[in-house]
């Protein structure tokens, strides 16, 4: 793949045990299991960009060294993955012996959640049959979406968002080998807005590094679409003093220069009003309240509709 092109995500993914980013005692476990040559049925659990698939590849070229192509089969939620292909696809790669001297092939399933109760029993059964020549890893966002029976034929892993220690790591390193320039508070901002996931973060830095080779939280912000907190703050607070038009008119003007959708707004009001100077009781309702819109906003409701009405009650 030529590197110069290529995305960060890719680029800079993990090639070996050493170089995952938190997750230390699953990482630990994990090695111990390759080492022995004795991987049981793994279930890895966790939110977006954290290394579930990382790590799964990881083991597959820890394991098989240079055959793992032959012998590690990914299948994603965007391929088909209906019954049919469990029993087809999957059950094909699980019968035949693995290339080399392994004991098994590895069968990675990534974003588990989104197969059919269907595929899933028929998952079962095969992770039964071919225990002999298989493994598999399963990951999803949310392990209670998987049927009971396959967890429990399954090492559950749980993985967490990453620390900011972890994350300012990433973006130093990726600062070195790309030579750029981050100021702090462009690190800070990288740390709030990709909340641990380190595939946005990546992501976010590349796009803002095709523009310019110093980069500062403006652009950050700008290349993210994402209000700053400072300008959110001022319109709550115009509007927790009763000066509604103002704070409205300034809310479309953010909305339109960062080119933001009202879920996303919704979300950093949420955060901010934690901050504001206000009593327990008043930030109690006006979360409630943002619970509400939001709701109705993946109703399918007219977002500015809505966010005026959250500002209404910012003003009450």
């Amino acid at each position: 793949m030529d590197t110069a092109n290529a995305l960060w995500t890719e680029k800079y993914r993990p090639s070996d045990f050493s170089e995952i980013k938190g997750q230390k005692e699953i990482v630990k476990r994990v090695k111990a299991f390759v080492e022995k040559q004795n991987l049981p049925h793994l279930l890895f659990a966790g939110p977006a960009g954290v290394g579930k698939t990382s790590l799964s590849l990881v083991i597959a070229r820890n394991m098989f060294k240079d055959n793992w192509r032959q012998n590690f089969l990914e299948l994603n939620a965007s391929d088909e993955r209906g019954i049919d292909v469990i029993r087809n696809k999957v059950k094909d790669f699980a019968r035949t012996r693995a290339i080399g001297n392994v004991p098994f092939k590895i069968i990675y399933l990534d974003e588990c959640d989104a197969l059919t109760r269907e595929a899933q029993q028929a998952l079962r059964r095969t992770m039964e049959n071919y225990t002999q020549t298989c493994r598999f890893i399963l990951s999803a966002n949310y392990s209670s979406k998987i049927i009971e029976p396959i967890q429990s034929r399954c090492v559950v892993f749980r993985f967490k968002q990453l620390e900011k220690r972890e994350i300012i790591e990433i973006i130093e390193s990726i600062a070195k080998q790309e030579k750029l320039k981050i100021d702090d508070s462009a690190k800070e901002s990288l740390y709030e807005i990709c909340e641990g996931d380190c595939r946005k973060l990546e992501n976010i830095l590349q796009s803002s590094a095709a523009i310019e080779t110093h980069i500062t939280d403006d652009l950050i912000y700008s290349i993210a679409s994402v209000a700053k907190p400072k300008e959110l703050r001022e319109i709550l607070d115009l509007a927790l003093n009763n000066k509604f038009i103002e704070s409205r008119n300034k809310l479309l003007d953010l909305m339109l220069s960062y080119g933001l959708a009202g879920i996303d707004v919704i979300k950093q009001i949420q955060k901010e009003i934690i901050e504001l100077n206000i009593d327990n009781k008043a930030k109690m309702v006006l979360i409630e309240k943002c619970g509400e819109i939001e709701f109705r906003m993946t109703e399918g409701s007219d977002e500015f509709v809505q966010l005026e009405a959250l500002l209404s009650q910012f003003a009450l």
